[in-house]
């Protein structure tokens, strides 16, 4: 079902509406992108997976305003590598591996863009200490961006699965149902959802 209607309109639809929450007032860090690059990971084709999150942050920065080229490709790349984890998901979609995946996602953008603001800007000298301190001021936005990613990642992968098995119940096909027969056995059923 990866390449089909469903799931193009649906990571359209949260690509516009990712748009639009970078553009509205939020806490600090704590926007969908993590989670849109996530999703389209798992389910767009590589290429497109890729070009989504960096239309995303272009569309959004173009309004936001743009800002140092070197921080700008520590930031998009770090959401390219995010798309790139998502794909890890293509072979088992679960709660627990978005959870992980979400987890991962916002470690490695803290990484990445701590060490560019470190390593390109004036703010910390170019030292050890400097470093742990570029990391250790960017903990309360990790504890946003954690959030942040956490939270959209279980409501656009949650929506997913609900509209797509909403679509298979309308077109009347059956579904996969286990049932508990006696304390420790259980069957497969399948159950006429119509």
């Amino acid at each position: 079902m990866r390449s089909n209607r469903l799931v193009w309109w649906f990571v359209g639809w949260v690509a516009l509406l990712t748009v639009l929450l970078r553009l509205l007032p939020h806490a600090p860090n704590f926007t969908p992108v993590g989670a849109l690059a996530l999703l389209a990971g798992t389910h767009l084709p590589k290429r497109w997976g890729l070009v989504l999150p960096v239309l995303v942050l272009g569309i959004s920065d173009f309004f936001i305003g743009f800002y140092d080229y070197r921080l700008m490709l520590a930031v998009y790349g770090s959401f390219l590598v995010i798309v790139v984890l998502g794909g890890l998901l293509r072979v088992k979609v679960s709660s627990l591996r978005v959870g992980f995946g979400a987890l991962g996602g916002s470690v490695l953008f803290f990484l990445f863009t701590n060490f560019a603001v470190w390593a390109f800007s004036s703010w910390y000298p170019l030292t050890l200490g400097g470093l742990i301190s570029a990391y250790a001021m960017g903990i309360p936005f990790f504890k946003m961006t954690l959030l942040g990613d956490l939270f959209y990642s279980t409501v656009f992968f949650g929506a997913y699965e609900v509209i797509k098995i909403a679509g298979l119940y309308r077109l009347g096909y059956t579904l996969p149902v286990r049932v508990r027969i006696g304390i420790q056995d259980t069957a497969l059923l399948e159950k006429k959802v119509r």
